[in-house]
Order: structure tokens, then sequence, then C-alpha cells
């Protein structure tokens, strides 16, 4: 079990990197808006740490992540409401709450140790 939740934390760790990639570092609200490639890039990470924390919480429902519903719901947002999808809800999420959960997920790791 151990194997599956060093799992699913790193593969949320990975997606947010990659969504820093994608980004360049910068956190331009309007070079986001205006590279459709960018978006398209963003909300798949998202849809895969949306999915995976998904799965964290079936093998262990009361970790410790905050937003775990919210970020659950955003995947499924992206998964079958692709037409609803706000780029002001997006960068939100990628501005406010995702180096919230970056260091969550670091804590979750460091805690799991090297099993």
């Amino acid at each position: 079990m151990q194997r599956d939740l060093r799992k699913y934390l790193t593969d949320i760790d990975i997606h947010i990197d990659y969504i820093d990639e994608f980004l360049k570092g910068e956190r331009d609200f309007s070079i986001y808006t205006n590279n459709i490639t960018i978006q398209y890039a963003v909300e798949r990470a998202l849809g895969i740490i949306g999915e995976a924390a998904n799965q964290l919480r079936k093998i262990q429902p009361d970790i410790a992540i905050s937003g775990l519903h919210q970020i659950i719901s955003l995947r499924n947002i992206l998964i079958h409401a692709y037409d609803g999808i706000n780029n002001a809800v997006i960068w939100s999420v990628v501005v406010n709450h995702l180096p919230i959960l970056k260091v969550e997920i670091r804590i979750l790791m460091e805690e799991l140790g090297d099993a």
C-alpha cells in the first residue's frame, strides 16, 4: 500500500513540476490565455493530478491534503464538463493552490521515507 501511495504522490509532484515547465516560470495570465498549447498542457496535468488525488483518497481516505475534494472535482470538470472550463479558475488553481499542494505532497513523501 505504501508503494501505491508513493506512486500517486510522485505523480502529483511530477505533474506540478510539469506545469511549472509549461509556464516557463512565467506567472502571467495573459500569456496563459493566449496560448492554447499551454492551456491544454496545464489542463492535462491538472487532470492527472486530480486522478492521482482520487486514487490516494481511495487508498487512504484521511490523507492530509487540503482541498482534496476540490482537486478531484476539478479533474471531473476537466474530463466530463470540458465545455465549462474557465481559464480564470484554472489560473487561480495554478497560482494559489498548486504551491500549497506541492509542499503537502513533499511532506507526505518524506513521511513515507524510502520504503
